[in-house]
């Protein structure tokens, strides 16, 4: 806004550069869906440790594979999950704090369903700030599975009072909340002093395995739950199910289908386990068999086989999902996310074998099928020797034959999404489009120094085009802004090809 001049003299005003940043998305949120131990049901929880997942989730447990590829994840340089708990008919434990008047017990609840909260007792007492004010009550609740405990003095039954214990219990208690009675109210009645004898909590179940239905059920998309739940979740990069099946370690084929079709929507990487049904490289070439063929998805073959700390170390089968985030996690944070998450860097950490040995024949076998495979090499170990998606079948001849390269424009797409928003609603005109330009392209030019394009030169390795030609009058009048944004992208060196030959003699001259 133009200074307002009143007097004779000098006056400063600072004017707006007009260019506005573009910041790039974090490229390796690995998102897990699957069943736990505890924690909150179809609600997406950040966690950046499997410290972290132990406390929320209640870590490895031998009814569900997700705390294995959580802690794959992790084990091989993953940064940040986010995981969904999901479960199939799992109740809640409960238990009752006596009143003085009958049968009207003050209900707790544990605050996640699951059997642990069987585990869980609370007592009483009021040795309160007030001794006199009957609202007024101590609790001490204790999970002794956990050896964790947690107390809460001043509490109050009163609802207009700062202490009122339902919200805090709510909103400051890791292992219970306040329940309500038949009518659906909370008793506001001060509990008895237990007077050392604590009560104990009953109810609580796992409930069933999972199956389809807890992934993609009617309503589950409007209601976001299910796989659905990351909707709450405002950004993730990977997308992994470890088999849930009770029949199989296998995820359905249908799910796979789905779980593709949303990444697709969300601007994710589905990694897809390879069958279980898959024990030989002739099982692998039926690549349809994993469920989809989508661009943003890929597939890894075969299984790894590793210690079950929950069987005396047993060698035991589990899917690679979680390892491979992980690797991919790790490249992104080394190299960058146009490095292929392959090669003899890209080793898996706490695998012991792998189901199927593959040959260099057998690898050339289902490569350009688009099978990702996993080799045992004696210089490297247990490495990625793959990076194609599941649109890498050499036939489909598609763009995105490369799992860097996707990868690369997902993250392009989702930064460019974000950080032009403030263009929304702005006068359609050449100096928007000059804005556009200038922050688009500061953005590619970013990722041009670090080396994520081909080419010499910017005008080599990329463009962005918003202007009168791109948008036109009429796209104007109908309040539409166009911007083609295209970039050279780096294609991994799959096949490195030496050739040799005999010296002649030279004659000299």
């Amino acid at each position: 806004m133009t200074v307002a001049v009143s007097y004779p003299g000098v006056y400063i005003e600072e004017v707006p550069s007009g260019v506005r940043t573009v910041a790039g998305v974090a490229t390796s949120v690995t998102a897990f869906l699957g069943r736990a131990l505890r924690g909150p049901a179809d609600q997406p929880l950040a966690v950046n440790s499997y410290g972290e997942f132990e406390r929320s989730f209640g870590g490895l447990w031998t009814g569900s594979t997700l705390g294995f590829a959580v802690r794959d994840f992790f084990l091989n340089g993953g940064g940040q999950a986010i995981v969904v708990r999901i479960h199939n008919g799992a109740a809640t434990a409960s238990l009752q704090l006596q009143t003085a008047t009958a049968n009207t017990p003050v209900l707790l609840a544990a605050a996640s369903a699951g059997a642990w909260g069987n585990g869980l007792s609370a007592a009483v007492d009021h040795e309160t700030k007030d001794q006199d004010n009957p609202a007024l009550f101590n609790l001490s609740v204790s999970d002794g599975a956990a050896g964790t405990r947690e107390r809460f003095f001043n509490l109050s039954i009163q609802s207009s009072d700062a202490r009122y214990y339902p919200r805090v219990l709510e909103q400051g208690s890791a292992l219970v909340r306040a329940a309500k009675d038949a009518g659906g109210n909370y008793v506001n009645l001060r509990p008895q002093a237990t007077g050392g004898e604590a009560a104990t909590a009953t109810g609580g179940s796992d409930g069933s395995a999972l199956t389809l239905a807890q992934f993609d059920g009617v309503g589950y998309q409007a209601g976001k739950k299910g796989l659905y739940a990351l909707e709450k979740a405002d950004l993730f990069n990977l997308l992994c199910i470890p088999p849930y099946l009770a029949s199989s370690p296998d995820v359905d084929a249908a799910l796979v289908a789905t779980a593709a079709a949303y990444c697709e929507a969300r601007r994710a990487i589905l990694i897809v386990d390879p069958p279980s049904r898959w024990g030989t490289t002739d099982d692998a070439r039926s690549v349809t068999g994993a469920g989809t063929t989508s661009k943003n998805a890929a597939l890894y073959f075969p299984r790894l086989v590793q210690p079950n700390p929950l069987r005396e170390n047993q060698l035991e089968t589990f899917a690679p999902c979680g390892a491979v985030a992980g690797v991919i996690a790790r490249t992104d944070t080394q190299r960058g996310i146009w490095k292929a998450p392959a090669g003899l860097d890209a080793a898996l950490a706490g695998v012991t074998a792998l189901t199927v040995p593959l040959t260099d024949a057998e690898n050339g076998e289902l490569n350009p099928l688009g099978v990702n495979c996993l080799r045992a090499l004696p210089s490297a170990g247990r490495v990625v020797w793959g990076a194609r998606t599941l649109q890498g079948n050499d036939v489909l001849a598609s763009d995105w034959k490369y799992l860097p390269v996707r990868r690369l424009a997902l993250h392009i797409e989702e930064s460019l999404y974000r950080g032009t928003q403030w263009a929304v609603f702005e006068p359609n005109d050449e100096p928007l489009w000059a804005q556009i330009r200038a922050s688009a392209g500061a953005f590619m030019h970013g990722l041009f120094r670090k080396g994520a394009f081909q080419g010499q030169s910017p005008k080599e390795a990329y463009f962005v085009k918003c202007d009168g030609e791109t948008t036109t009058q009429n796209d104007v009048n109908l309040g539409t802004v166009n911007v083609v944004v295209g970039f050279a992208p780096l294609k991994p060196a799959e096949f490195v090809v030496i050739k040799i030959q005999q010296m002649a003699g030279q004659v000299e001259r």
